[in-house]
């Protein structure tokens, strides 16, 4: 037998205690053989793990329509387990069975162990300058944020430590009390931001970046507090710790930045990281926490300020590739349920002790309600906003844990000022979203505007356009379609290019938001983001009459339509451009990419503010374009009428100005024998309008292009589908765009039948057609629908400039500004 001598446990003693195992028993023989498999280390570990994940993730399941953050749903998940519920109702069972203290050795080992990866994947995550890229408005508001909290939370802790404490290491209490109820956790934030949609509102984007900023103050002070508590006060002890840590700190600048340079340079471009790199990475995380630990700074610290140095690129992605879900999904949350599992509400005796609890909520809060509306008065934000913003910054997450539990485990809190401030902690975290919620609604502070579509925009003034992109892949297309759509100095093309990334559940994810040389998303799309951004500014440089703002969007695929035609609207667009779910292969056909890509397009045709085009690209991005000289496109447009074929001769007719664009217009006329699909009264009346505007579009186009060699109009009488595809198939092969609007809501006897066989019905009858594989097209589709929405005629408002401030979005958005360009973020203060 072994023994391990403790200073606390699960149930959140404070007293030295001894825990006996055998050193053999790790590994059962079987229950034939008589053994029982509880009794043995690697068994009692399978299911206490078993058991935390399945009760954690059905809590975040049950809280996932109220909203909370999955850091809730861990912690109370350790509650249930702990002795507040599940130790109340079989307490001897839970002792013997569940959670043993020998049990809980191995067990709180493995969570720190997931601690200090998840926290090293932090610090390779984490971007430093973003001190430097954050406006002074966001690094007051931080300040404000961490510091009146934390001199409330000081002098609050004299009279929590006085009246329940009974820790004798007042300096230490005070501290770790402070850091407490100052720090923000900005993963979890993010997370509670994304839920309210509120993430690219000014609220958003100002708390983000405040909450960064106090993240990184917070570590300095959570070194701090450690290295204190650690050494129990002692001044001395306290100065090597620190001197010790600097000195571990620029070891790991000057020596170990360097080698991991080496590395990267031994790596071609475009390889795979070698796995003994890897696994020399991984290992090199344990010596850095081994050498702070022994230092006398918790060992997490080490491992934070390993991955701090490692720079951003293809190593980091790799090495977040190889641990990120393990650690993130499996491990980490041990260590949140661990917490839990040490907090016992049975410790809150008396009526006193919940008035404490309730005492530090309302204190917790007002110190960075009142710090952070005081700088939000200064900046004249609303109050409603600064109140807001106030709440958002109380949010509470890991580090606030880990302060918690370095502190029990050193004995600066006793169980009882422990569980008050974790239940604080929890508290405060659960209110914030439904308050949030009810108090703030984002400002529409823009005036609607009319030209939603591009039939209605006038020929002679600018064109703005919301292109989506999911790939670098979309580019070269893009930027040819843009030029073929014919910009000049008098009838410019103001291009914002968004580039969507998916958000996942996982906080870590969300740690890099802002962590990248230019703004972009993340580190795990740091190189797709670098390759969007450098071709789209190259093309600007050398396009004529064309303005590019790279944006990129982050937000789950569920929710990302609401970030696409929130950014139209703002920025006033006439048309989103996205790109077909499909991409073509080497062999010339169309495949998948990602299913979700096609829900997303559904979702923007059913609720964008302007016109959609669905663009199915074949090739006509194999070379990217940018002159006049050099462009040639022969483009098709399939005319069956309505208000989309419409809105695609209108985006056509607009192309065929450019000079090096032939345009073909092939119109489909009704012939004598056509059966005519059987209709309400309604329904015919609206087609002979239809027809009419038809007429008049139609016969406009023709008159102001009579004299024009690149244009052809040709009229074709068919009389059912089967005629129809016949007629399209008989066209010239050498076309590079057919254009055809997707036809929504049109009842033709050309197309009777052709939609019973869709695979796509999103792109229409005719758009599924040149999508198929059954049809031979090596040619590119642009399926369009035009806006016909009830608000069509609303306000009289004209463009805002590339400039303009952009408010009430619901997505994450990052401006890369290609050209210096610098807008404000509504409250004077440059992004």
């Amino acid at each position: 037998m072994a023994n391990k001598t403790g200073s606390g446990n699960v149930r959140g003693s404070t007293q030295p205690y001894t825990v006996c195992y055998s050193l053999n028993m790790i590994v059962s023989d079987g229950i034939w053989h008589g053994d029982n498999p509880m009794n043995y280390a690697l068994p009692l570990f399978i299911v206490q793990l078993t058991l935390i994940f399945l009760t954690t993730r059905t809590l975040v399941f049950i809280l996932k329509p109220l909203r909370q953050p999955r850091v809730i749903g861990e912690i109370l998940g350790g509650i249930l387990l702990g002795p507040s519920c599940l130790g109340k109702v079989a307490g001897n069972f839970v002792q013997t069975y569940l959670f043993p203290d020998r049990g809980v050795t191995v067990l709180e080992t493995m969570a720190n162990v997931g601690l200090l990866y998840f926290l090293f994947m932090v610090g390779v995550e984490m971007d430093i300058t973003m001190f430097r890229r954050a406006g002074k408005k966001a690094l007051v508001i931080a300040l404000a944020g961490l510091i009146l909290p934390f001199m409330i939370g000081t002098s609050t802790s004299f009279f929590l430590r006085n009246a329940i404490s009974k820790t004798p290491h007042q300096g230490s209490f005070l501290l770790f009390i402070g850091v407490t109820l100052s720090i923000t956790a900005f993963p979890v934030l993010a997370r509670i931001l994304a839920e309210l949609k509120l993430l690219n509102t000014e609220l958003g984007k100002v708390s983000i970046s405040a909450a960064v900023i106090n993240d990184i103050c917070s570590w300095v002070l959570l070194a701090l507090a450690i290295s204190i508590a650690e050494n129990k006060g002692f001044v001395f002890a306290s100065l090597w710790v620190v001197l010790s840590g600097v000195g571990f700190v620029l070891f790991c600048i000057f020596v170990v930045r360097p080698a991991i340079w080496w590395i990267i340079q031994r790596t071609p471009e475009g390889d795979s990281v070698d796995e003994l790199y890897i696994c020399l990475i991984l290992t090199g995380v344990m010596a850095c926490a081994f050498i702070t630990d022994a230092i006398g700074i918790h060992s997490i610290f080490g491992a934070f300020v390993f991955g701090l140095v490692i720079p951003n690129g293809p190593l980091g992605i790799s090495l977040m590739e190889k641990i990120e879900d393990f650690v993130s999904g499996l491990l980490l949350p041990l260590y949140i349920v661990i917490s839990g599992l040490k907090t016992d509400v049975a410790a809150l005796t008396d009526f006193s002790s919940w008035g404490f609890l309730l005492l530090t909520v309302i204190i917790a809060c007002a110190g960075k309600v009142v710090g952070i509306m005081i700088i939000a008065f200064f900046y004249c934000m609303p109050f409603r906003e600064g109140l807001s913003l106030g709440m958002l910054m109380n949010t509470k997450g890991l580090i606030e844990l880990i302060v918690l539990n370095v502190g029990i485990d050193q004995q600066i809190l006793d169980e009882e000022s422990f569980v008050i401030m974790v239940f604080s902690s929890l508290f405060i975290t659960v209110l914030i979203t439904p308050v949030v919620a009810a108090i703030y609604r984002p400002a529409r502070r823009f005036i609607p505007y009319k030209r939603r579509t591009i039939q209605r925009s006038k020929t002679d003034a600018e064109l703005r356009i919301v292109a989506c992109i999911h790939s670098p892949r979309n580019v070269p297309t893009i930027i040819n379609l843009i030029e073929a759509s014919h910009p000049t100095k008098k009838s410019p093309i103001y291009l914002f290019a968004l580039h969507l990334v998916e958000l996942t559940g996982r906080a870590s994810a969300m740690l890099i938001v802002h962590n990248t040389r230019k703004s972009s998303p993340t580190n795990r799309t740091q190189a797709h983001s670098d390759h969007i951004v450098n071709a789209l500014e190259h093309y600007q440089e050398k396009a004529i009459g064309v303005s590019v703002q790279p944006l990129t969007a982050i937000s789950p695929y569920s929710t990302m339509h609401e970030d696409i035609c929130n950014l139209a609207d703002e920025r006033r667009a006439a048309m989103i451009i996205v790109p077909f779910h499909k991409e073509q292969t080497v062999d010339g056909a169309l495949e998948a990419t990602n299913p979700a890509f096609r829900s997303v397009n559904q979702n923007v045709l059913a609720n964008a503010p302007c016109s959609v085009a669905i663009l199915i690209d074949r090739g006509l991005g194999g070379t990217t374009r940018v002159s006049a000289s050099n462009v040639s496109h022969h483009v098709v447009v399939l005319f069956f009428g309505g208000p989309d074929d419409r809105e695609a001769l209108a985006y056509a007719w607009r192309m065929s100005e450019h000079p090096g664009v032939n345009l073909t217009v092939l119109r489909f006329i009704v012939g004598e024998e056509a059966v005519e699909p059987r209709n309400e009264l309604s329904v015919i009346t609206n087609k002979e309008k239809e027809k009419q505007m038809d007429d008049e579009f139609v016969n406009e186009f023709r008159l102001k292009n009579v004299s024009d060699e690149s244009i052809v109009y040709v009229e074709k009488v068919v009389n059912n589908g089967e005629e129809t595809v016949g007629e399209i198939r008989a066209m010239d092969g050498s076309n590079n765009l057919y254009m055809v609007g997707r036809g929504e809501g049109m009842v033709s006897a050309l197309t009777a039948g052709m939609t019973d066989w869709s695979e796509c019905p999103e792109l229409g009858a005719i758009g599924d057609l040149l999508a198929s594989s059954d049809f031979a097209c090596t040619a590119s589709v642009l399926v369009v629908q035009q806006y016909v929405g009830a608000s069509l005629n609303d306000g009289v408002g004209t463009p805002d400039s590339p400039g303009s401030t952009m408010e009430g979005s619901t997505m994450e958005q990052y401006l890369h500004n290609p050209r210096g360009r610098q807008g404000t973020n509504g409250y004077g203060n440059v992004l």
